[in-house]
């Protein structure tokens, strides 16, 4: 198994070196936004030093760079989920405007009245108001697979709520709140058994666990880049080819044609048809930066450090009088909820802010669930790849202080 040197991890992290509230920086918020090692910040440097420029329209030199720089980034993206070809591979704002990307295109082509989407009680928001909104505009029906009391897929249900008015099921692979991982498979091939396609919000899962979009045979698969280490307002929509060639465009404008006149327009071939606009160059440098500093560190290095973080900081919580984990002892990776008695969320997020420990505490974007599971909100610790044992330690200590402080 391949080993981190997580003291030298760190060091690729200039945030990590800053103090909060005269207090040694401990952030436990990467489900939100991870940190970027220094070699996407001078990535991102040498390209607008060097070859900033528009892509794919220049005959020019720098043209010319940022056009090789963009469209490796993307064949380095198709690499990362598993050998996606080039055109199923769309650079995106991010997950959320992937999923809306979805939504409108392929609910313009494929849903209608009295059609259904499936979604899960679990969606982060950015997958839930999309599909509320297709079916509001298309007149279709919602439907919701339900979470038990731990807050995991009601399994049980699903063959009842896949039914011949059903066009798609839109789930995430890995909870933003409890950090559950989901039985994708099994439930990809649930659906396909009744030939309907299936959206996989990859965003809490694609920093920690290997993507391979070919293996799971999803038919959307989308993340954001900004979790795995590069820019924000950079992120991807994997979609299988024939999904992307049956669906009309998303936004239009340059770049996304291959001729107009005063009459109409032709699009361009996959994947600029859904690309209008210039896109963000600079993030799709960053991400292929990030993504190869994640290849160097070691995949399997990655999540065994953050599994051991996360069992170490499960350990230490369960051991404490009145705290609750949600999400019982099942598989779960990034993330982990809980909340203590006697306390609300947001005070003891407060407290542990001015010890310099950054945690998110709320609904998380997820408030059916988090609602589902305790109605005052929780408290989300989730780790990287440079988060340390003494930093979760800091963390369980600053909450022994929290606590007593805020129970008086």
């Amino acid at each position: 198994m391949e080993l981190m040197d997580i003291a030298a991890v760190r060091a690729d992290f200039p945030a990590l070196e800053r103090e909060v509230n005269g207090c040694p920086l401990v952030y436990l918020d990467n489900a939100a936004t991870a940190h970027k090692p220094q070699a996407v910040l001078d990535r991102v440097v040498d390209h607008y030093r060097r070859s900033n420029s528009g892509v794919h329209r220049g005959v020019h030199a720098l043209s010319e760079e940022a056009s090789e720089a963009y469209e490796s980034a993307r064949k380095r993206v198709g690499v990362f989920l598993g050998g996606a070809l080039p055109a199923e591979v769309v650079f995106t704002r991010g997950a959320t405007e992937s999923i809306n990307l979805v939504a409108s295109s392929f609910g313009e082509a494929f849903v209608g009245s009295g059609d259904e989407i499936l979604v899960t009680e679990m969606e982060h928001h950015s997958n839930l108001v999309p599909w509320q909104r297709l079916c509001e505009r298309a007149g279709a029906r919602l439907r919701v697979l339900p979470v038990d009391d731990r807050g995991a897929l009601c399994l049980d249900a699903l063959d009842a709520l896949l039914g011949d008015r059903t066009r798609l099921l839109a789930l995430t692979h890995v909870s933003n709140v409890t950090g559950l991982v989901n039985p994708l498979a099994e439930l990809i091939s649930l659906a396909h058994a009744r030939d309907i396609p299936v959206l996989v919000d990859g965003a809490q899962a694609a920093p920690h666990l290997k993507i391979d979009v070919r293996a799971l045979d999803c038919d959307f698969y989308v993340f954001s880049g900004h979790k795995v280490y590069a820019e924000t307002g950079i992120g991807v929509l994997y979609g299988k080819q024939r999904w992307l060639d049956a669906m009309p465009p998303y936004q239009s404008g340059g770049g996304m044609v291959a001729e107009v006149d005063l009459d109409g327009a032709r699009f361009a071939a996959l994947p600029l048809k859904f690309e209008a606009g210039t896109g963000n160059i600079a993030g799709a440098v960053s991400l292929a930066a990030a993504l190869d500093y994640l290849t160097e560190v070691g995949l399997s290095a990655v999540a065994a450090h953050e599994s051991a973080l996360l069992g170490r900081l499960e350990a230490g919580l369960r051991e404490r009088d009145g705290v609750l984990v949600h999400g019982g002892r099942a598989l779960r990776c990034g993330s982990l909820a809980f909340n203590v008695a006697g306390t609300h969320p947001a005070d003891v997020g407060m407290v542990l802010d001015k010890m310099g420990i950054a945690v998110r505490t709320g609904t998380l974007c997820a408030e059916p669930l988090v609602r589902r599971l305790v109605p005052q909100g929780t408290i989300r610790a989730s780790v990287a790849l440079y988060n340390t044992d003494d930093e979760i330690d800091a963390l369980l200590v600053g909450l022994d202080r929290a606590t007593a402080m805020l129970r008086g």
